[in-house]
């Protein structure tokens, strides 16, 4: 659905985004990462053809946007992070508006404008000025005029920025609703929204993708954490010295156990090795397991290797 290759944007002698190259395909939701400031709305903007980039291509359904931005935008749905809305129109009279402006026919509106707002969860507040809704509902109208359309690819910038906890969740679950008919691509600077909505994220930072994975892929290691049940004489230099331990972490469980995370070299898995190193030397072990490493985790290292 959308292929960039050695996208770059500059601001002055602000480098934006420097070399930017992903691709996502059909069907996916995936979650653009990133501090603020770190070129999330950039790319997103050059993605809908708000923005020129410096070079770059970008394709949209197979559509160079550079080229043809008209025809990408007829395909997308964006919603920016702050929402293009009226306060002084009504609901009703906002979406019979956006969906004028889409070229949607006569014949064919009540039915789309009826599929948004109840999608939205917005047939309640249909004749209420925009301007007199919360924040939570003003996003939703912004997500309506996004899928009036039924675009193949919906663009979400921020989408949940100054909701409440209540309001998140409500539009979490239209998102994933959405994401049924819709390749979805949205940016966020908050971990956990990645994390309830996203099979893949790409993470930029200072303008560069410093990763870009499933989720699943990320949390995996190579590290093995080891507890046992009490402790046991020259535990770290015995695992320290099996083939494919690069290092050992000793700390002690919440519960004042011993453990060990035994850092294993990439693509290994120590588990069989450390079970047989235990029972050799008679360690009562409490627990075994492959580590997993937290998406706050990744990003933090990321950080701080930047």
């Amino acid at each position: 659905m959308i292929k960039v290759r050695n996208l770059c944007k500059s601001y002055g002698s602000i480098h934006a985004l420097k070399d930017v190259t992903f691709h996502i395909d059909d069907g996916e939701i995936v979650g653009l990462l990133g501090p603020n400031g770190a070129g999330k709305t950039t790319a997103i903007k050059t993605l809908t053809g708000y923005l020129q980039p410096e070079s770059g291509t970008v394709l949209v359904d197979g559509i160079d946007v550079l080229s043809h931005p008209r025809e990408v935008q007829a395909r997308l749905g964006y919603l920016p992070e702050s929402a293009p809305l009226y306060p002084e129109l009504s609901v009703q009279a906002y979406l019979k508006m956006m969906a004028d402006l889409r070229e949607i026919p006569r014949d064919d509106q009540p039915a789309r404008l009826s599929e948004a707002i109840y999608a939205t969860g917005l047939a309640n507040h249909l004749t209420r000025p925009i301007g007199e809704l919360s924040k939570g509902f003003r996003q939703r109208v912004g997500l309506a005029q996004a899928i009036l359309h039924k675009p193949k690819l919906l663009i979400l910038d921020e989408p949940t920025v100054g909701l409440d906890p209540t309001q998140i969740v409500e539009i979490r679950r239209l998102i994933r609703r959405l994401a049924r008919h819709s390749t979805i691509l949205f940016s966020t600077h908050i971990l956990s929204e990645v994390e309830a909505l996203c099979d893949r994220v790409i993470i930029l930072m200072n303008g560069e993708i410093r990763a870009d994975a499933r989720l699943s892929d990320l949390a995996q290691t190579s590290d093995v954490i080891m507890v046992l049940q009490k402790s046991a004489p020259r535990v770290a230099e015995t695992l320290t010295s099996v083939t494919g331990v690069r290092g050992v972490e000793p700390f002690a469980t919440r519960d004042g156990f011993p453990a060990f995370r035994v850092l294993g070299e990439e693509n290994t898995d120590l588990s069989p090795q450390l079970f047989d190193i235990a029972h050799q030397n008679q360690w009562q072990v409490r627990e075994l397991r492959r580590d997993v490493q937290t998406l706050e985790r990744v990003f933090n290292n990321l950080a701080v290797a930047a």
